[in-house]
Order: C-alpha cells, then sequence, then structure tokens
C-alpha cells in the first residue's frame, strides 16, 4: 500500500508504502467498540469514596444506658442514623472497574482504526518531522498546513460543527523533547510514541499525523515482536539421544 509523504509545509515530496496487515484492515465496530470501552474503564479512576460504621471515627462509647432512659436504645454515635454516622451502601475504594481484553483483540482493534483513518484520508505522513527549538508557534504552523490541505482536498465534508475537527494524534517514532514541549501548550493536539499507540487515543482525535518512521516502529512493537514472543513461547520438541 503506497502513500504520499508530505514536507512539513504540506507539500509531497515523495511515497512510502504502508503495510498491509496494519492499514489494510477491514472496519468491525464491534470489536473497536468492546476495546475502547475496556481501556476507558481501565483508566477509570476510583473518586467517590465513602466510609460505614466501622470506618468512622469515635463511637466507641454506648451514649446512654440501654434501659430507663425513655429514649431508643443506642449502640453508637456512629450509626448510619445519626448525623456523622457511616454510609448504608455507599461507593467504596474496593470497587474495580477493569476489563481484561486478549492482546489479538486489541492488537486488531488498533489496525482497524489505523486503517480507517487511512480510508477517510485523516491520516497525514510526513517525510520527517523535526523542530530546531521548542516553540509552539513551529508546530502550530506545520499543523494548519496538513489540516488546510486535507480540507481543500475533501471540500463536501460537513464537520464545521463537530467539536473533534481541529483535534490532532502527532505520533512519534521516539521521544522527542522540542515537539513534546512545542505542543503541549496547544489545546486539542496530543503527542504519543508510536510503540505506546492504543484505540482509545486513536478515536479521540480527528486527524493523526505522523512521520515515515513511525510507521517502521509501530511494525516492529505490533507485529515483529509479537511473532517473537509467539515463536519463544512455544515449547520446543525434545530431542531423543
Amino acid at each position: 500500500m503506497i502513500v504520499k509523504c508530505y514536507n512539513q509545509l504540506g507539500k509531497v515530496v515523495s511515497q512510502t508504502r504502508l503495510p498491509s496487515e496494519i492499514f489494510g484492515q477491514k472496519l468491525n465496530s464491534d470489536l473497536v467498540h468492546q476495546v475502547a470501552v475496556s481501556q476507558m474503564a481501565n483508566r477509570r479512576r476510583i473518586i467517590a469514596c465513602t466510609k460505614d460504621r466501622g470506618e468512622v471515627r469515635g463511637g466507641g462509647r454506648k451514649p446512654w444506658r440501654q434501659k430507663g432512659t425513655g429514649r431508643a436504645r443506642v449502640g453508637s454515635i456512629r450509626s448510619p442514623l445519626w448525623r456523622g454516622g457511616g454510609v448504608t451502601f455507599g461507593p467504596t475504594k474496593e470497587r474495580v472497574f477493569k476489563k481484561k481484553i486478549p492482546k489479538k483483540m486489541r492488537r486488531k482493534a488498533l489496525f482497524m482504526v489505523l486503517s480507517q483513518k487511512l480510508r477517510e484520508g485523516e491520516m497525514i505522513v510526513l517525510d520527517k518531522l523535526n523542530i530546531e527549538a521548542p516553540k509552539t508557534k513551529e508546530i502550530m504552523k506545520i499543523i494548519k498546513n496538513q489540516i488546510l490541505r486535507i480540507k481543500t482536498v475533501n471540500q463536501n465534508l460537513k464537520e464545521k460543527k463537530r467539536k473533534k475537527e481541529k483535534s490532532v494524534l502527532i505520533i512519534l517514532p521516539e521521544i522527542n523533547k522540542n515537539i513534546i514541549l512545542s505542543a503541549r501548550n496547544i489545546p486539542k493536539v496530543k503527542t504519543i510514541q508510536a510503540k505506546d499507540l492504543n484505540v482509545l487515543d486513536l478515536l479521540n482525535f480527528k486527524y493523526v499525523l505522523m512521520p515515515k518512521e513511525a510507521v517502521k516502529v509501530i511494525k516492529e512493537t505490533f507485529i515483529t515482536n509479537s511473532k517473537l514472543k509467539a515463536q519463544n513461547s512455544k515449547p520446543q520438541p525434545k530431542t531423543q539421544n
């Protein structure tokens, strides 16, 4: 699969070949949804937490004697019936939201989303991506050049009202401090390493911007390394003397 490579000004400078086993997959929306939901659940943080009557401080002494006062019998001031007491059936930190998805399903869904981005013209492959110094103005020029070029090609797209229209995910083959520092203050722009690519980040952004070196890292991480691990995990046949 051959695609065009653009420079930082938005002009075609060369062509590159993308592996069809990654960028040529058919979309299965059910699988992508299942993986995205599992990733959102795994990222969920437990914020709401209440204390039951055993965790609230105080209440070790019986407020008054059991009989003879004319009042209702009470064993502790930390009863859920009292103000300042424990909470019955409240949210706790012991809740578990994590969901397990097999590695093959996660990898397959990732390839599907990448293929769909490429088919819809939302993926931009650059010949190179480099900035001499961390300047937000420089990375903004690169992003605007690429997005304006896509909009002129796809003039029939009616997506002006979508909030995700100007969001960009920059995939880096390795850590580049100049690009990371330049893009971190721009709203709806995020940088991520190719080895950490996942379905949820791809779905949260409209456009994907990456240099062609990132394609090699994606292939090595999700195909080559996985095949090597599978071969090493297979039991070796026993040799008879």
